[in-house]
């Protein structure tokens, strides 16, 4: 039988603690939340594998690890007001409601929007409002942010959501193609964000986050 709290203990201390992930709210909050009620029904026993499990549509959603140091980096303190894109069935969500102040989750697939909302209400999640809407273009509707998460990858620097962040806000995504792709940490300056790597990573890349293709002759 399915043994998903003890499942969840060797996810964080098998994947996420041995990754350098060692805010004590961050691991509280994976220990804290069912990862399995955030996944496809048919795919509850491997919410909690090492990798990134398929949501359907193209969409993927991110290795527990990453999620973990993307999220550790932007350093909440419990008061931030949160966009969450692409959040998928929810379980991002879910988490930064227990270390941030307030979230938005965006999703543009109306599916899993349904599906999102009805998971953070069956996990008793408060303090989240699912939104349906294209993921490139944000929620401006609820800016500004203190911090902004791309569940999944960009090709191009996310200059629209940077612009829906507070001053000295944060957003943190994978940047970049693969094998190349870096973990990055964007702050905005002059109208545009800056980013730092922080780890070598990869990840699907998100609706609207594609870069112009271009022509070779």
């Amino acid at each position: 039988m399915f043994d998903s709290a003890l499942a969840r203990r060797m996810m964080v201390d098998g994947q996420v603690r041995t990754a350098d992930v060692r805010n004590p709210e961050l691991i509280a909050a994976m220990l804290g939340v069912p990862r399995e009620r955030f996944v496809p029904q048919p795919l509850a026993e491997q919410a909690y594998v090492d990798g990134e499990l398929d949501l359907g549509s193209g969409r993927t959603m991110l290795a527990p690890m990453v999620f973990a140091k993307l999220v550790q980096a932007a350093q909440l303190s419990g008061r931030e007001h949160v966009l969450d894109v692409g959040c998928g069935l929810g379980y991002s969500s879910a988490i930064l409601a227990r270390l941030a102040g307030s979230v938005v989750a965006l999703e543009e697939d109306a599916d899993l929007a349904r599906q999102a909302k009805a998971a953070l209400a069956g996990s008793g999640t408060a303090g989240v409002v699912v939104v349906q809407g294209p993921l490139g273009a944000g929620w401006p509707a609820a800016a500004p942010y203190d911090f902004i998460l791309l569940n999944g990858a960009t090709e191009i620097v996310p200059d629209t959501l940077g612009r829906q962040l507070k001053p000295g806000g944060r957003l943190a995504c994978i940047f970049g193609h693969a094998p190349a792709a870096k973990a990055t940490l964007f702050r905005p300056a002059e109208g545009h964000l800056v980013g730092r790597p922080i780890f070598d990573a990869a990840a699907v890349t998100l609706p609207g986050f594609h870069a112009a293709p271009t022509f070779v002759f």
